[in-house]
This record gives C-alpha cells, structure tokens and sequence, in this order.
C-alpha cells in the first residue's frame, strides 16, 4: 500500500514537470535566442507596447538604443516583448510609399480639372 502511494506521487510529480516546468524552460530558451539574435536594424515591440528599430545593443550592460520616430531610448534587454528581422524590403518600402504619395496628390488636379471644364461648360448653356 506505501509503494503505490509512492508510485503515484511520482507519477504526479513527473506529470507537473512535463506540463508545467519543461514548456517555460522552451519557451526561456526561445526569448533567450531571440534576444541573443538580434542586430540593429530589427524592428522591436516592449513591453510597453513601444515600437521601434533597433539603433544599438550592449550586450555587456544588457542595454538597448531603440529609435522610435526619430527618438531615441534606452532601454535594458528584459523589456523586449517581440522582434521582426529587418528585411531588404523595408529599407525600400518608405521610398515606394513616398512615390504612392505623390502620384494621389497629381491625381486630384486632373480631377479638378475635370470638373472644371464641367462646370464651365454647364455656365456657358
């Protein structure tokens, strides 16, 4: 009777440390590689719900300079929630968007013009 209360607290205690204590530990080791992967230029998330792209990493302090809008932060490695390795496409999207941008502002003025010669043309009737 002792030996299957024995059995059965160890059953228990070896079911806790799959379900519980082995997941964080993968879950520690994952945060820890994505921290140790970082480099600068890699878009971050804090804790705090901050965004930015990384500007420099210290890894002897355990700092990081995020660059927020043209802000810059320190901030110590804990408080890093997410990151997204920058791409080549990113470093050319804002140029693109720049260009989207200009062509609706010379898109308005043919339209304008349109409805210029509209409304002229229904003052001249």
């Amino acid at each position: 009777m002792n030996y299957t209360l024995i059995l059965m607290m160890a059953g228990l205690f070896a079911v806790m440390y799959f379900l519980m204590f082995r997941p964080q530990k993968k879950q520690q080791q994952q945060r820890a590689n994505m921290l140790k992967e970082m480099q600068k230029g890699d878009k971050v998330v804090t804790i705090g719900g901050l965004k930015g792209t990384v500007d420099e990493i210290d890894n002897d302090t355990r700092e990081i300079v995020i660059d927020a809008d043209g802000v810059f932060l320190t901030f110590d490695l804990g408080a890093i929630r997410t990151t997204t390795k920058a791409t080549a496409t990113d470093t050319s999207a804002p140029a693109a968007t720049e260009t989207k941008a200009a062509e609706k502002v010379e898109e308005p003025k043919e339209e304008e013009k349109e409805a210029k010669t509209e409304t002229e043309a229904k003052a001249e009737k």
